[in-house]
């Protein structure tokens, strides 16, 4: 049971069950926040409800409330006696593998006059009945509970569509003239009007139960994973931890066992258990994960350390400030959950479109059995013709509207690596405007890179690379790996280093070749009386001034140069950032780095200085996408690490690099696999004209129902004409979609 005290109430943590889309969970949450005292949050995606309430208000009569309105609601059980859950994916896996083997058949035969053998009909009634009744259930379930409501959705109009079919040739199986031997469906032109008897309607009932369990199917996947980026997050904090107890020997412990207080080591490569404050050693500690930072951060006695970070370089022990739930980490992950919970309130298109259809459907459908009625034409005909329009309403076309582009556009998405997670995301895509850009390892490379040698007069570079970088290999800080790795790249082999030793915080020294070699800080030269040339001078403030690290190389008692060490800018960014601008958006650069260093890499990317945010903590990312929305702003954010996974889930459009962490590409909506910047503008376009072909197809997929409606009240339909309008409508939708396989990049 996850309930905690907030203020003068309560708070608890339901998981909500029966819900089929996102007007359930609005439903559910309107019903809630009319309680007294009570606070509610519905997540569609994750299925739980986060509720605020007090009073006398009691959690039991939270989950009645949940309850009467037609879904179920319990409290999580502990881990220890939490039961397996019915796995709905395996469900709708079953009745879409018993629909689509059983309809396909029912299908052919309806459609092509050189199957209908001389009982055909009654194989096509053994066939469908499984699918109308086993594999459409969820439907007709979900059907039923919004009528309890006064509710009409997608489900209403499956149901009742498919329902009229199946009844409707049943009838006219058994009492009237469809069951007879060597019943056909004749190809005739004519509209004439007909009492209905012979008509059988088993391939639409069967058909468009198939169809739109592949599109729950798949969309069933995808909010599967809606809990992951949180389980991702969670899952960066080191699993053990060693303790250094004051009265016995270090023992290693469960990160969950530590206490506020207690001591524990880090060594070189690890990560830090939990957030807490340096009591011993210094070393440099990766942050980049959890801050954006692309330079290591030094640390020594007195400086705070955050749970989740690396150690990069010497011994720490570090005494925990706070822990569990209290931790950075911890925060970082609820701010994922509460941007996914206000996220998850957009409904989906075709649920907002069959709110007002079904309705206006079903009064047509009993207008038009009482106007035939009132004129004499007899009950028979007039049900003929009041089925005739809910049958004609089904919505086949509609069925296919959005899962054939969908899996057209993400199938040509997923070949250009660009990975779309579901519908609900397309409808973002269009209302974008602002894009926010992070900037470590998405428009920068993520990892230290030499980038400039500056040696004074009469020194050679390339001596400098060989002695520097000779010196450097043999360090694991991520600034000497750069200057290694640079020197590596331009020189090939390096040579053999003598006498290392690491001065902590400063740099490095040693000898190689017969040269005494300091690598390091300004204060490593001063300790050594090294005085620096003018022309190292103005290397050396010039490259801060543009927001790089300097490193001092010095050998033989003399400063010889100065090396310029950055995250360095992708080669495409800068193309990217003006694909982004083509596309009416306006691009913002967000950092957790320095001013300096952000305002050098807008200037490479073509970013303005005024649309460049730098210095931000992750829970400040969260709030400048917050504070964009609330100017009116439609955001999309892209990014690649811990830090961006919050701001991620609560953009409009979040958009992960696929090379970066699990969480970040769990919150986000889009993964660009290549980490090609170039791909957001792609992604981008692509969903774009994804939505643009739902729309198309949703718009004819009802301009086909609409025009036929007409024809169905005067019971002029005749069963040929219907099948074979039904079935253009849904070879064009499927066409439609298909030119989604011609999308190109660039």
């Amino acid at each position: 049971m996850t309930v905690r005290t907030a203020g003068t109430g309560a708070a608890v943590e339901l998981t909500i069950g029966g819900m089929t889309c996102a007007s359930c969970a609005a439903r559910i949450e309107k019903k809630l926040n009319r309680m007294k005292g009570v606070t509610a949050t519905v997540n569609y995606a994750t299925e739980k409800a986060r509720v605020s309430y007090g009073g006398t208000v009691t959690v039991p009569d939270l989950i009645a409330t949940v309850e009467a309105t037609g879904y179920t609601a319990r409290e999580p059980a502990p881990p220890a006696d939490t039961a397996p859950e019915p796995d709905e994916l395996r469900s709708l896996r079953h009745r879409l593998i018993t629909s689509v083997v059983l309809a396909v058949p029912v299908v052919a035969m309806a459609m092509i006059p050189a199957l209908q053998f001389e009982y055909w009909q009654w194989l096509s009634l053994t066939l469908a009945a499984p699918v109308v009744t086993y594999a459409a259930w969820p439907f007709h379930r979900a059907a039923l509970t919004n009528a309890r409501h006064g509710a009409a959705t997608m489900d209403t109009l499956i149901s009742v569509g498919t329902s009229a079919a199946f009844l409707w040739s049943l009838w006219a199986l058994f009492l009237g003239t469809a069951g007879t031997p060597g019943m056909t469906h004749p190809f005739e032109l004519t509209i004439a009007r007909s009492d209905g008897a012979g008509n059988i309607y088993l391939e639409a009932a069967a058909g468009v139960t198939a169809f739109i369990l592949a599109g729950r199917y798949f969309e069933a996947r995808a909010k599967r994973k809606a809990g992951a980026a949180l389980r991702a997050l969670l899952e960066l904090g080191a699993k053990d931890v060693t303790v250094l107890p004051a009265d016995g020997p270090e023992r290693t412990v469960p990160v969950a066992e530590l206490a506020v207080g207690d001591r524990f080591l880090v060594r070189p490569g690890e990560k830090i258990a939990t957030d807490g404050t340096v009591v011993e050693g210094s070393s440099a500690v990766d942050a980049s994960m959890l801050t954006g930072e692309s330079v290591p951060v030094e640390v020594a006695v007195g400086d705070a350390v955050t749970g989740a970070t690396v150690n990069v370089g010497g011994r720490l022990v570090v005494a925990a400030t706070r822990v569990g739930s209290d931790t950075q980490l911890a925060r970082m992950a609820r701010l994922v959950e509460e941007a996914q919970n206000g996220k998850a309130a957009a409904q989906r298109l075709a649920d907002r479109i069959s709110a007002v259809f079904v309705p206006v459907v079903i009064a047509l459908a009993l207008g038009t059995l009482g106007f035939w009625i009132g004129n004499g034409a007899g009950v028979t005909a007039a049900f003929t013709a009041a089925v005739a329009v809910l049958i004609i309403a089904c919505p086949c076309a509609l069925g296919l509207a959005t899962p054939t582009a969908l899996l057209v556009g993400t199938g040509r998405g997923a070949q250009l690596g660009i990975l779309i997670k579901g519908p609900e995301v397309l409808e973002s895509t269009r209302r974008v405007d602002t894009v926010l850009l992070d900037k470590t390892g998405t428009v920068t490379t993520g990892r230290m890179t030499l980038l400039g040698v500056h040696p004074t007069a009469g020194t050679d570079e390339a001596e400098v690379l060989r002695l520097a970088g000779a010196l450097e290999h043999a360090s694991e800080h991520p600034v000497a790996r750069a200057v290694a790795d640079g020197a590596r790249e331009k020189l090939g082999g390096l040579p053999a280093t003598e006498d290392f030793a690491n001065v902590p915080g400063l740099g490095v020294q040693g000898v190689v070749d017969g040269h005494a070699v300091l690598v390091g800080r300004d204060r490593l030269l001063q300790e050594w009386s090294l005085d620096l040339p003018d022309d190292l001078v103005r290397a050396r403030d010039r490259a801060v001034g543009a927001g790089r690290t300097t490193v001092l190389v010095a050998w033989d008692g003399e400063a010889r140069a100065v090396l310029e060490i950055a995250d360095a800018v992708k080669d495409t960014s800068p193309e990217a950032v003006r694909r982004l601008r083509a596309l009416g958006l306006r691009p913002v650069l967000l950092t957790g780095d320095n001013e300096a260093v952000a305002r050098s890499v807008a200037r490479e990317v073509g970013i303005a200085p005024e649309d460049v945010i730098a210095e931000v903590l992750p829970q400040d990312k969260v709030d400048v996408v917050k504070r964009l929305q609330a100017e009116g702003r439609s955001v999309a954010m892209v990014g690649d690490g811990v830090n961006d996974a919050a701001a991620l889930a609560q953009a409009d459009l979040g958009l992960a690099m696929g090379t970066g962490t699990d969480a970040a590409i769990e919150a986000g909506d889009l993964t660009l696999v290549r980490g090609d910047l170039r791909a957001a503008a792609d992604a981008i376009r692509l969903a774009r004209r994804t939505l643009g072909t739902i729309r198309s197809n949703l718009f004819w997929a009802f301009a086909y129902n609409v025009g036929a409606l007409p024809l169905a009240a005067a019971g002029l339909l005749n069963p040929m004409i219907a099948g074979a309008a039904m079935a253009f409508s849904s070879v064009f939708v499927v066409g439609n979609s298909l030119r989604l396989r011609a999308f190109r990049t660039g």
